[in-house]
C-alpha cells in the first residue's frame, strides 16, 4: 500500500481524500465491522434499537462533529478515525437484522444488496438521461421488464420506472391518473375544472394516498373513503355505488386506489371485482402494492394478486418484501402509452434532439427525479446471484410466521388477535386479567404504554397502531431470521412488562 506524505496544500489534502488505498484500507475495516455486528444482531445478542433520547443522540452528533480535526491526520490516524466514526453509526443505530426486530415494514436487508448498492454509490452513478449512467439505466430497464413479467402484465404491453420510495411511486402514478383524466391540467391548473374531482380510495390506504391530493391541486377532502368488510378490504359494493354518485354529480374521478396489502392489517383488496367496477365507469384503478407485491414470485401467495395485472397503475417496493436496502421502489402502467403522461418538460441541455431514439431511456422524462441514484444495483446483484427463487423463500418464511403468531396469540388467554393475517402483518393487544373490564381508552393506553417500555428497553422492536378506534400493537415480521421461539419470548416480555406496568 502506497503511503502518501502528510498532505499541506489543497491538491494535496484532495488527493488524499480520494486515495485508492485510503478506500482499500477503510474499505476492508468497515466490511469487518459490519460482519462483526451482523453477526452479533443476528445471533439474538445485544438490544435490537440502541434506546437514546432525540437530545442525547443529537447532542452526541454534534459532538462528533466538533472532534474532526483541523488538519487531515496521517494515513493511519485517518484510517483509526473512519473506524470510530462506523462504530459510533453502529452503537447508536436500531438493529434491524436482529431477530427481534417486528416492527415497521422496513426489512432486514440481504448484506450483499448493501454492498451491489454502494459499487453505485461509490462511483456515484447517477440517471436522468441515458448517457449519464448507461449501466444504471440498462439494469434498471431490465429489473422493470423482469418484475413486471413477475407481476403478470404483458410483456413489451406495459411500461415502468423505479423512485426513491413508495410515496414518490404513489404520486408518479397519480400524477399520470389525473393527467390522463383531465388532460389539459399540466399546462392549465386544476383551476381550470368547474366541478372539483376527486379521488377514491380504500378507506386505511396509506397516508401518501391523501398527502398526493394536496400535492397535485386536488385538496386532501377530495379523498372520498371507499368501506371496508370486516376483514379490512375494499368492498366492490360500495366502490360502485360511490362512482356511481360522483357520475351523476358529474364530479370527474381522477383514480381509485386499492391495496395489496393495507398497512394497518396487511388485507389484500378484492382485485378482480374492484376492476370489474372501475372498468365498469370507465376510472384508472391504482393499486398501492408496496409491501404486498413480492407475492408474485411465492407459488403459495401469489393468489394474493389475482386481477392485479389489471390496474392501470401498481407500485411495488422492492426495499419491502424483496429485502434491498432502501430505496427502491417500481412503478408499473398496464399500457405503456402511459409512461409519459405524468410530466411535460424541455430542458434542451439533458434531452439530446441528435439522438431522439436514446430518449427512450431517459429516466427524467418519466420521474420527478432529475437526479437519481442508481436504486436497483442491490436488486439487481441479488437477483444475479441467487436466483429470483430467493424472492419467494423469503415471503414464504415471512407470511407463514405471520400466521403463526396469530396461532400463538389465539391460543393465549391474554392475548387478542384482532383479525386472521393474509401475510407477516399481525395486530393484536395483551389483555391480562386486570385489563379484561377496563374501558377502551384504558386498554389502548395500556397497549401504548408497555410498547413505549419494550422498545426502551431493547429487548424488541415493534409498533403501535389503532383498530376499532382503540389503541393496538402491531408487529411486521419482516426479519427472515425471526423464528416461533422468538416469538415465544416476545409474549412472554410483554407479560412481565405488564406486570410491572400494572404494579402487580
Amino acid at each position: 500500500m502506497t503511503e502518501l506524505p502528510l498532505p499541506t496544500t489543497p491538491r494535496e489534502r484532495i488527493a488524499r481524500a480520494f486515495s485508492p488505498d485510503l478506500l482499500a484500507r477503510v474499505g476492508r475495516t468497515i466490511v469487518d465491522l459490519l460482519a462483526g455486528h451482523l453477526a452479533h444482531t443476528e445471533s439474538g445478542t445485544g438490544p435490537v434499537l440502541n434506546w437514546h433520547p432525540p437530545e442525547e443522540n443529537i447532542s452526541a452528533a454534534r459532538a462528533e462533529l466538533q472532534r474532526s480535526p483541523e488538519s487531515q491526520p496521517d494515513f493511519e490516524e485517518l484510517a483509526l478515525r473512519c473506524e470510530e466514526i462506523v462504530l459510533e453509526m453502529l452503537a447508536r443505530g436500531n438493529n434491524l437484522h436482529h431477530p427481534h426486530y417486528i416492527g415497521h415494514q422496513v426489512p432486514a436487508s440481504v448484506p450483499l444488496a448493501g454492498l451491489f448498492d454502494a459499487v453505485g454509490s461509490v462511483t456515484n452513478q447517477v440517471m436522468a438521461i441515458y448517457e449519464m449512467g448507461p449501466w444504471a439505466t440498462s439494469v434498471e430497464v431490465a429489473l422493470i421488464d423482469a418484475v413486471g413479467e413477475q407481476l403478470g402484465f404483458t410483456p413489451g404491453g406495459f411500461a415502468g420506472l423505479v423512485t426513491h420510495g413508495g410515496s414518490l411511486a404513489n404520486l408518479t402514478a397519480q400524477l399520470t391518473a389525473r393527467n390522463v383524466a383531465l388532460n389539459h391540467v399540466w399546462r392549465e391548473g386544476i383551476h381550470a375544472e368547474r366541478t372539483a374531482p376527486v379521488m377514491l380510495a380504500h378507506a386505511a390506504a396509506h397516508y401518501s394516498v391523501v398527502r398526493t391530493a394536496g400535492i397535485l391541486g386536488l385538496g386532501t377532502e377530495q379523498v372520498l373513503r371507499v368501506g371496508l368488510d370486516t376483514r379490512g378490504r375494499m368492498r366492490p359494493d360500495v366502490l360502485d355505488r360511490l362512482l356511481g354518485e360522483c357520475r351523476d354529480a358529474g364530479r370527474p374521478v381522477i383514480s381509485v386506489t386499492a391495496c395489496a396489502c393495507a398497512t394497518p392489517l396487511g388485507s389484500f383488496d378484492p382485485l378482480p371485482e374492484i376492476a370489474d367496477v372501475c372498468e365498469s365507469h370507465g376510472v384508472w384503478l391504482h393499486v398501492d402494492a408496496a409491501h404486498g407485491g413480492a407475492a408474485c414470485f411465492s407459488d403459495r401467495y401469489r393468489g394474493l394478486l389475482d386481477g392485479l395485472h389489471r390496474a392501470d397503475s401498481v407500485v411495488c417496493d422492492a426495499h419491502k418484501m424483496m429485502f434491498v436496502p432502501a430505496l427502491c421502489a417500481f412503478v408499473f402502467y398496464k399500457h405503456k402509452a402511459h409512461r409519459y403522461a405524468a410530466f411535460e418538460q424541455d430542458a434542451p441541455y439533458l434531452f439530446d434532439p441528435s439522438a431522439p431514439g436514446i430518449a427512450e431511456f431517459d429516466s427524467g422524462l418519466t420521474t420527478l427525479e432529475c437526479t437519481k441514484r442508481a436504486a436497483t444495483f442491490g436488486l439487481w446483484g441479488l437477483w444475479n446471484a441467487f436466483g429470483k427463487s430467493l424472492f419467494a423463500d423469503l415471503v414464504d418464511v415471512t407470511f407463514s410466521m405471520g400466521r403463526t403468531f396469530y396461532e400463538k396469540l389465539r391460543d393465549a388467554d391474554d392475548f387478542v388477535p384482532l383479525h386472521e393475517p393474509e401475510c407477516n402483518i399481525v395486530a393484536f393487544r395483551h389483555v391480562p386479567e386486570a385489563m379484561r373490564s377496563a374501558d377502551a381508552r384504558t386498554l389502548g393506553d395500556f397497549q401504548r404504554s408497555i410498547r413505549r417500555r419494550l422498545i426502551e428497553s431493547g429487548e424488541f422492536y415493534i409498533v403501535q397502531t389503532t383498530v376499532d378506534s382503540v389503541g393496538a400493537l402491531r408487529v411486521t415480521i419482516i426479519n427472515p431470521l425471526t423464528t416461533a421461539d422468538d416469538l415465544d419470548r416476545l409474549l412472554a416480555t410483554l407479560r412481565r412488562i405488564g406486570r410491572d406496568a400494572l404494579g402487580a
